[in-house]
């Protein structure tokens, strides 16, 4: 089992910056990547896009948000981090984190919200 908690998430203005955070717990060790995803107003589940991937061989990015926005990791913390940039008002979503085992079994966290307007 693994557990994840988002956090900070909330409202900003065109061309600011938030970074969220996910914390981690339980059996990391089977944990293969770490995935950050957003699922915009109005659209259903099936509709969430990945934004962003974590292993412990490289990175990687939606079209998106390639050069705003960095997925990162503190170990100590047991935390992964989206640091988003240059927000814009198509960035507003619920933002996701998951968590892919070897065994291709993926966990979600509950998400948090980001508004971006004026």
């Amino acid at each position: 089992q693994v557990q994840l908690v988002e956090s900070g998430g909330g409202l900003v203005q065109p061309g600011g910056s938030l970074r969220l955070s996910c914390a981690v717990s339980g059996i990391i060790p089977s944990i293969y990547s770490m995935n950050w995803y957003r699922q915009a107003p109005g659209h259903p589940e099936n509709q969430r896009e990945r934004v962003a991937t974590l292993t412990d061989s490289y990175t990687e990015y939606a079209d998106s948000v390639k050069g705003r926005f960095t997925i990162s990791r503190d170990n100590s913390k047991q935390t992964v981090y989206l640091q988003m940039n240059s927000l814009e008002p198509e960035d507003t979503a619920t933002y996701f984190c998951t968590a892919v085992q070897y065994c291709n079994y993926k966990f979600w966290g509950l998400g948090t919200q980001v508004n971006v307007s004026s």
